[in-house]
């Protein structure tokens, strides 16, 4: 395997309904092509190839809560992955928090949604048109 390209090892959410946020997450992740990788008491992780997103009850016992100004991205790999995503969320719960579309102050190749999870977390999948990113910024 070549080395890994991301900058980070994984991002955990806590939650105070664990069978409620697993069961979002499992309908939600597969339309960004995402399994469950791993499972502990209390804890799943997610990914692709190795396990990225954990959602877990806090290891210190204490009541979750959710980050004022916080969000975890997902990458979906098409427009229509960023849709299947929203409708996945919404019929699992989770409350809209910004439609499919684009995001003209995140630049041209950006397509994504927002949506909170029954947590309250906020996520977003979105999709980088990576021939325009080329096109706009790397080929200058």
């Amino acid at each position: 395997m070549d080395e890994n390209p991301s900058i980070l090892s994984h991002v955990s959410i806590g939650t105070n309904q664990f069978e409620r946020a697993v069961a979002f997450y499992d309908a939600v992740l597969p339309t960004l092509g995402c399994k469950r990788m791993m499972e502990h008491p209390g804890a799943v992780a997610y990914g692709k190839e190795y396990p990225e997103f954990w959602v877990q009850t806090p290891i210190d016992g204490q009541p979750a809560t959710v980050g004022n100004g916080s969000h975890i991205g997902f990458i979906a790999p098409t427009k229509d992955a960023v849709h299947a995503f929203y409708e996945a969320a919404l019929a699992a719960g989770g409350l809209d928090d910004g439609a499919p579309g684009a995001r003209p102050d995140y630049g041209e190749p950006y397509y994504g949604c927002f949506v909170r999870d029954p947590d309250g977390h906020k996520v977003e999948a979105s999709y980088w048109d990576m021939q325009l990113i080329q096109e706009l910024y790397v080929e200058q």
